[in-house]
Order: structure tokens, then sequence, then C-alpha cells
């Protein structure tokens, strides 16, 4: 029996609340974490990822505050990222009640990190978060990017997806920072660029507006789906995903009727 492919509704955390926008700008308010955890728990989610954007180091505090309160209200896997520079932030972030950990920035600086956290963890702890937008001058046609997308790492997201994953990710969450937010679809051509490289679970994100670019996704080589806005405006629910995924012939966890 194939492994179910999994919906995570992402909450992009941001002085303690839950914002959205396009490309990371003109950022709108969506709601207390704590409150949409327990609704996407209850809604059939197989899993939360919450992205603390500003990652300054109130951010960070807040987070853990956010994750420790989350972690005792919902019983669905947590992934954190923001800040995650070092081992201790993984181990404080596990100690507050979160399941992964993403790395980011914190990985571009210095990759041997995921080494560490690895050999310290497991792979199963770490996820990539992978903020990749096409940049021409780059072998694949795809940047890695910081900063929400506005500044150019200097490096080939395929080939950063594929060290990352030699080093020890063991998850790599895949997000478009051209589709990001603007609901016309997931870039189907990164995803597949990405999936051709790496042997661990593919999560794809950035670009959703329909249930049917969930299929599209999953159909490109995607293990696991994640959205916002889609979910925080009720545009979908998590039930109406998983339905579309099963009739386009693929294996969810069952969960609440749409």
């Amino acid at each position: 029996m194939s492994v179910a492919l999994r919906v995570i509704p992402c909450l992009d955390v941001h002085d303690g609340r839950v914002v959205k926008g396009v490309n990371f700008q003109n950022l709108r308010d969506a709601g207390d974490p704590v409150e949409l955890a327990a609704s996407y728990s209850a809604a059939g989610a197989d899993e939360l990822c919450f992205l603390d954007i500003s990652a300054s180091s109130e951010g960070r505090a807040t987070t853990r505050d956010m994750v420790q309160r989350c972690a005792e209200t919902v019983f669905i896997p947590l992934t954190v990222g923001g800040g995650v520079r070092a081992v201790e932030d993984v181990d404080s972030l596990l100690r507050c009640g979160a399941d992964k950990a993403g790395i980011n920035t914190g990985a571009l600086a210095r990759p041997g990190v995921i080494d560490e956290i690895a050999a310290r963890f497991g792979n199963q702890v770490l996820v990539l978060s992978l903020d990749a937008r096409r940049e021409p001058g780059m072998p694949s046609g795809f940047g890695v990017t910081t900063h929400g997308g506005r500044k150019s790492a200097g490096r080939d997201a395929v080939e950063w997806a594929r060290e990352a994953v030699d080093r020890g990710v063991g998850e790599v969450l895949l997000n478009s920072m051209d589709a990001d937010g603007t609901t016309d679809g997931f870039d189907l051509e990164m995803l597949r660029a990405v999936r051709k490289v790496v042997d661990v679970p593919l999560i794809a994100s950035g670009g959703a507006g329909t249930a049917q670019h969930f299929v599209e996704a999953a159909d490109a080589g995607a293990d696991a789906v994640l959205a916002a806005s889609v979910f925080h405006y009720r545009t979908l629910t998590v039930a109406q995903v998983k339905e579309a995924l099963r009739a386009g012939g693929h294996t969810v966890r069952e969960g609440v009727v749409a």
C-alpha cells in the first residue's frame, strides 16, 4: 500500500500572529496561531508547519511559547522554522513540543550545522526550508533566496537540495517564491527538478489556489502539499483537498468529510 500523501496547513507567524501576503509582501493578519492550529487539527490536517518569518530574537521567543501552547492543544506533528542556526536551537524547539525543526538561512550560512543536527537528533527531525525562485544564471534555472525571496543566496536550488539531503536533512520543504501567495498553482517544473535529485519526502509549497493544484503537485512527485492562504481565508478546506487528491488517485489519510 502506498504511503499516504500529507496535507499541511502553514502558519507564517510574525509578532505572535499568523500573517499572509503575496511573495511575502503586504502581510495581512490571519488570526491567532494556537486557535488556527486547533481548528486545522480538528479539520483533519495531517501536520502543521509554523514559520517565524521575522526570525528576530523576540519573534523566536514568541514562537517557542506558541509551540508549547500548540503542543498542549493538538496531537498532530508540528514543524517549526525560523532562527534555527545551531543544535541548541533545535533542542529548544523539541523541548517545547515541536516534532521537527525547519532550517533555512542558518544552513546556508554554515552547511555543516545540518551534519551536527542530524548526528545529534537523526534526520527525521530536520526539514530543509528551501525558498527558491527562477534564476536564469543558475545551472538548473532555479536559485536559492533569503530575506523573503528578495535576496539571492548565490546557490543553485536543485544542487543545494541535493547537498542538504546528503548532509542529513530528512525532508525538503520546497517553496516557490515566485508563486507564493499568488494562488496560480505550484511551480511544477521546480518540483520535478528537485524530485529527481532527492530521495527524502518532498513538500510542495507556494501558489495553491484550487483543489486541482494540489493534485498536480502530487502528480509531479510531492509527498506532501502545504498551503496557507486557501486554508486561512476558507477558499478550501483540508477535507476538500483530500477528496480531490483521493479522486486523483492518491492515497490520503482518513479525515473529516467535506
